[in-house]
């Protein structure tokens, strides 16, 4: 018979190998946010190669181009430019995905069409990892799906008022066509 003290001890043992869990609420129906007192997964920019290379879509009633550098030097760049061909450019955004303490953070800069900025000069918006998939990244408020290869379903939450809503974002690799 194995004596209550065994038992706690392999208890411990189990819990100790179990794998952490980080624990995330769905803030809407395609994003997530960490859960109290959770903290984000351990990441590297590695997690987010699938999302290099230049990207056409719709998103907002517009169309956009987005690109990503490969990952290098720990970090991925990018850029968004929004706009209609009856309207001309609408807005653009520089981005920045980096290692920040263990995890990814995506920091996004705003410009207007005519490239002054929506952000003082110091400040960004940034996407702090909540959840990390094989196919899918988790930011507060904004995730990505991969389809495949070629395909990726975006989701972005948004903040007017009260109001949350959220927007989806339909990518295709450039020069594979809209789908």
């Amino acid at each position: 018979m194995i004596s209550l003290r065994w038992l706690g001890l392999i208890a411990l043992v189990l819990l100790m190998a179990a794998p952490v869990s980080r624990a995330v609420e769905p803030r809407t129906e395609h994003t997530f946010k960490l859960s109290d007192g959770e903290q984000a997964p351990a990441a590297t920019v590695a997690d987010a190669a699938w999302l290099a290379g230049s990207w056409t879509g719709t998103a907002f009633g517009s169309q956009f181009e987005e690109a990503w550098s490969e990952p290098s030097a720990g970090s991925m760049v990018g850029y968004f430019k929004l706009f209609s061909e009856d309207e001309g450019v609408k807005f653009y955004e520089l981005m920045l995905l980096a290692v920040d303490d263990g995890t990814l953070s995506l920091r996004v800069k705003h410009f207007n069409a005519d490239f002054t900025a929506w952000e003082d000069k110091a400040e960004f918006v940034n996407f702090k990892l909540v959840k990390l998939e094989p196919d899918a990244l988790h930011f507060a408020g904004l995730s990505f799906y991969r389809r495949d290869d070629n395909h990726i379903d975006a989701y972005i939450v948004m903040r007017n008022g009260d109001e949350i809503s959220e927007h989806e974002l339909k990518y295709v690799r450039s020069g594979i066509g809209l789908d």
